[in-house]
């Protein structure tokens, strides 16, 4: 029997969408070391890039939710591009190293 979306969708019994559960369910995984990153993408057919994202968005969230006083969306929307940013200049500093 097939699974119905919100839109009226049917999907194979054997697909289930990425839902924030499912993806925090991988994230939580991956950080109690039962899998890796990149084992969790292969074995769910992701990229390496979208289970670091959901893990680096994941962890950005917990943060704000015990902060005494939680930014709003947009704010935390800013401190992920910054935090980003500052991964991005790292990776090229260190490539321009490794030249």
């Amino acid at each position: 029997m097939a699974d119905e979306t919100k839109n009226g969708a049917e999907l194979p019994e054997d697909i289930q969408p990425w839902t924030a559960k499912r993806r925090a369910a991988l994230v939580l995984a991956i950080r109690r070391g039962e899998t890796s990153v990149p084992e969790g993408a292969r074995k769910h057919d992701l990229t390496v890039a979208e289970v670091e994202a959901w893990k680096d968005r994941f962890l950005l969230a917990a943060e704000n939710a015990l902060r005494s006083r939680p930014n709003e969306e947009e704010a935390l929307k800013e401190e992920q591009i910054k935090k980003l940013e500052r991964k991005a200049e790292q990776l090229v500093s260190d490539r321009r190293r490794t030249a």
